[in-house]
């Protein structure tokens, strides 16, 4: 499953998105991870959580994105959660490549995905939205 949380920079996704991973490493039974841009959320993530800076491991486009996100839940069947922060940073702005990489990353069972998207909703391709779901 794969959800998205949507919005304009600035409008309080990665707030959201911290508050969530926090949820989910306190209720999961297995391994939550949570990808960053930088290294920003440090102190905000809890330390139950895995926190990896994508900028470590010099990690951009969809396709060296998704080669990782594929790696940490084959390496760690555990993993019932994974957090993406600054998707289209990592990523491209080319949106439909945002959807090609959630269509590949669907295909991925037993793990909730769920990534920051800065963009107005009417910006996205509708065929995005037959894949992720809006988190409000």
């Amino acid at each position: 499953m794969i959800k998205i949380i949507i919005g304009r920079r600035g409008s309080g996704k990665t707030k959201k998105l911290v508050d969530l991973v926090n949820v989910a490493a306190a209720e999961s039974l297995g391994n939550v991870v949570c990808i960053e841009k930088g290294d920003t959320l440090t102190y905000s993530v809890t330390h139950k959580a895995r926190l990896i800076d994508a900028d470590s491991y010099s990690i951009s486009g969809y396709g060296e994105y998704y080669g990782m996100l594929a790696g940490i839940k084959s390496g760690n069947h555990d993993v019932t959660h994974i957090f993406g922060d600054a998707t289209l940073r990592i990523g491209t702005r080319d949106y439909n490549e945002l959807v090609d990489f959630f269509n590949r990353l669907s295909k991925i069972d037993d793990v909730e995905f769920l990534f920051t998207v800065s963009a107005d909703k009417e910006e996205l391709p509708k065929k995005l939205f037959d894949i992720a779901e809006v988190v409000a």
